[in-house]
């Protein structure tokens, strides 16, 4: 397998789409589809269908999970009360070609605040369990860290052009890249096609839908967690001289926190500023603050993987 089939291959395994998704101009079927794919279905009383994106190794990307189970709570709580907060652990690997059952329980309703559970069920088991909370509009404390100066995302190189910098040609790979939701742009060297040039546990990633989206606070939200779940373990690999590709290696998301602090118009470029405070025991951490264009910073992340590396 030559370094471009294993940039490919890691693309399509990071971002949960291949190229037998929908491919059209500017990513705009791309887009459609995943807006499609995260209005989660009804199905009886608290209960909601989710369907998948062909996968390109054989199970669902954690990303989806998490998004149309937000999507679900979301759904039984009154519109006036977006999602502040979630937590959830990924329990069993997901399998695309069956569609996730989303059980969602009424934890409470507050004068302010709504909790909700979410089981994300296939074959009788779950394969994430979540916990959400949404809050209505309040007035109160307000402070940010602020964004960290680095390049815009117009002065940071596409994965196309960082493909020709490698001397790789883009043949073959036109129907995967027109088929991504999402654009990416590292500030740092991406790990699609190797390790890092020098061994650090931070990043920053620029990325942004390659499509339009509709409006709504809510659907924005619920894409904005879908796309947490892409580069946030990397400095991880970044730390240890690692790439998605590293022969051998196996990953997998264990569990996965997310809080918006402030309103997310998810259609134009977010920096996603991550790093990696600990490895050990076979364990990453990855944490993430991501800042609209403005330098407003409407979320935070957390994620903790599993990496097994070979000797």
């Amino acid at each position: 397998m030559t370094s471009r089939d294993r940039a490919r291959d890691a693309l399509a395994a990071i971002t949960g789409v291949d190229a037998e998704s929908p491919v059209a101009e500017a990513g705009t079927v791309a887009t459609t589809d995943l807006v499609a794919k995260l209005d989660v279905q009804p199905d009886g009383e608290d209960r909601f269908l989710g369907h998948n994106f062909h996968s390109p190794n054989g199970r669902i990307f954690g990303g989806q999970v998490l998004a149309q189970s937000l999507a679900a709570a979301a759904k039984t709580v009154e519109a006036d009360r977006p999602p502040h907060s979630f937590h959830g652990y990924f329990l069993r690997p997901g399998d695309p070609q069956v569609p996730i059952e989303l059980a969602v329980e009424r934890l409470r309703d507050g004068r302010s605040f709504s909790a909700r559970r979410v089981q994300a069920v296939q074959h009788g088991k779950p394969i994430l369990s979540m916990i959400a909370s949404f809050q209505t509009a309040a007035e109160g404390l307000d402070h940010q860290s602020p964004m960290p100066e680095v390049p815009r995302p117009d002065e940071v190189p596409s994965f196309r052009e960082r493909l020709a910098e490698a001397g790789h040609s883009v043949r073959g790979l036109g129907p995967l890249l027109a088929s991504q939701p999402f654009e990416l742009r590292h500030v740092q060297s991406p790990l699609f096609l190797g390790p890092g040039p020098e061994k650090t546990a931070e990043q920053a990633v620029w990325i942004r839908p390659t499509g339009p989206l509709p409006p709504g606070p809510l659907l924005h939200a619920v894409v904005l967690a879908y796309v947490s779940d892409y580069t946030v373990l990397e400095p991880t690999l970044r730390a240890h001289g690692l790439a998605w590709a590293t022969p051998g290696m196996k990953t997998a998301s264990l569990d996965h926190a997310m809080w918006f602090h402030r309103p997310a118009r998810f259609d134009d470029w977010h920096l996603f500023v991550e790093e990696s405070p600990s490895a050990s025991g076979a364990r990453g951490l990855g944490l993430a603050r991501i800042y609209a264009l403005d330098g407003t910073l409407v979320a935070t992340l957390g994620q903790e993987g599993m990496f097994r590396v070979p000797e």
